[in-house]
Parts: structure tokens; C-alpha cells; sequence
């Protein structure tokens, strides 16, 4: 993207196989940054691996279930092993499989949920902070939701989760600002992507989901990597703790 350069730079990003993750780190690599591939499927990362190295730039892979705290330690070690360093962490990896109301839902999905969207967050944060703080620099990315911005019918744990990833966000860019660490959430409104194809390829519900949206669409995965980029630049030096809404508009109201 012009404008953006992230030449010497290198990125550790999760769920980078597929969807926001993707465009993110194929944006990351076209502005000059070598990226740490993170997806626990390994053929759909080297497809990924491929588009970063016609970019020019150095892929590494590695697969892993960011629930699996030994896992994301080992991963880390492997990607500053890899990479020398890193300055840029995306914690993109999360999602939810399900919709239930709140009465009828089972503990065991809010338990999936919140260790997908906010344990997962936690142990890439806890294996690679003390890398960035021991550097004095960095920039964490937590993709969180405009669904932890507000009530989410249906979704309560995904919601839940999201509000619980800004919080921690919050947090921490309050602990790390002093040693030049930078932690944000950015929070993208309705994205369409292969998670959630079954609703924005659905008419009737694509509309219901768009209805309140003043852009009157779903929003696309590169459409987010604009504001990843910048938050993980020196463009956004002075930005911290904050939650980057990108939602076409939808929260406006």
C-alpha cells in the first residue's frame, strides 16, 4: 500500500491462513516486511507462503493451535529464532462456529469460544512480550469485533470474547506503553470471508446484516489490511491503546 513502508521490518501473524489474516500478512509482505506464517493448516499456509515470496519477501511457516500454550511458546521461539526478530504481532486467529440464544447455549461453547478469541491472545502475548519489551519496541495488533462493542443477540460468547480482547488490549498498551511497546484492537465490522460465507451468500440474511450498515455492504478482507498496515508502521507511533473501528459505518449511530 503506498505510503506504508515496513522495509526491515518482520511480522508474527496467527490465523494467517485464510481471510483477514491472509490479506494481512500478503500486505505486510508487498510493504517490504518478512512475515511468521501461524495456521494450523500447513497446505493452506504454503499457498500463502508463495504469494509472500513472489512479493519478495521471507515466509516462514508454522503450524499451530494458538489454544495449545506450549505450542504458541514453541511457535514464537521458532519465528524470533527464524526472523532475528519481531516487531509486528497480529493476533488474528479467533471466530465462533455457532449461534444460540443465551438460555440455550452450553457452557462447552462459551468455554471454545473464550479460548479461541481471548486464551489464544493471551499466550502469544505472554510467549512474545518479554522479545518486545526486552527490545524496547513493537507494535501487538489484537483483531477483535465491533461485536465487543455492543450487545450481540445470539452471539453473546463472541461478543463476550471481543469486549474481553479490547479490555486486554487496553491493559497492556497501560503496562508496555513506557518500554515503546504499542498495543491497539482493530474491529472490523461485518468482513466477508470463508468463515462466514454462509450468511453474506444468503440474500435474506446478507440484507438483515447489512441493514444498519450506511455503506449498505459487507466490508472485504483487504479492506482491513489499510489499517493494519498503518498500525503496524511508524505511521501510527504515537497510537495506543485504542480500538480501530472499520465497519463501513455501522457503529456511526
Amino acid at each position: 500500500m503506498a505510503g506504508i513502508d515496513l522495509a526491515a521490518k518482520t511480522a508474527f501473524i496467527t490465523g494467517a491462513s485464510r481471510g483477514i489474516g491472509r490479506a494481512i500478512a500478503i500486505a505486510y509482505a508487498e510493504a517490504g516486511a518478512d512475515v511468521a506464517l501461524v495456521a494450523r493448516d500447513e497446505s493452506a499456509l504454503a499457498e500463502v507462503r508463495k504469494e509472500v515470496e513472489a512479493a519478495g519477501r521471507k515466509a516462514v511457516v508454522l503450524t499451530c493451535d494458538v489454544t495449545d500454550r506450549d505450542r504458541v511458546h514453541e511457535v514464537v521461539s521458532s519465528a524470533i529464532g527464524e526472523l532475528g526478530h519481531i516487531d509486528i504481532v497480529v493476533n488474528n486467529a479467533g471466530g465462533t462456529s455457532f449461534m444460540a440464544p443465551f438460555t440455550d447455549l452450553r457452557f462447552s461453547g462459551w468455554e471454545k469460544v473464550m479460548r479461541l478469541n481471548v486464551d489464544s491472545i493471551v499466550h502469544v502475548c505472554q510467549a512474545i512480550g518479554p522479545h518486545l519489551l526486552e527490545r524496547g519496541t513493537g507494535s501487538v495488533i489484537n483483531v477483535a469485533s465491533v461485536a465487543g462493542l455492543g450487545g450481540t443477540p445470539s452471539l453473546s460468547p463472541y461478543g463476550a470474547s471481543k469486549a474481553a480482547v479490547i479490555s486486554l488490549t487496553r491493559s497492556l498498551a497501560m503496562e508496555w506503553g513506557h518500554k515503546g511497546v504499542r498495543v491497539n484492537a482493530l474491529c472490523p465490522g461485518w468482513t466477508a470471508t470463508d468463515l462466514n460465507r454462509n450468511l453474506w451468500e444468503n440474500e435474506d440474511a446478507s440484507k438483515a446484516m447489512t441493514a444498519n450498515v450506511p455503506m449498505q455492504r459487507w466490508g472485504r478482507a483487504d479492506e482491513m489490511a489499510g489499517p493494519a498496515l498503518w498500525l503496524g508502521s511508524d505511521a501510527s507511533s504515537f497510537v495506543t491503546g485504542q480500538a480501530i473501528v472499520v465497519d463501513g459505518g455501522l457503529t456511526a449511530a
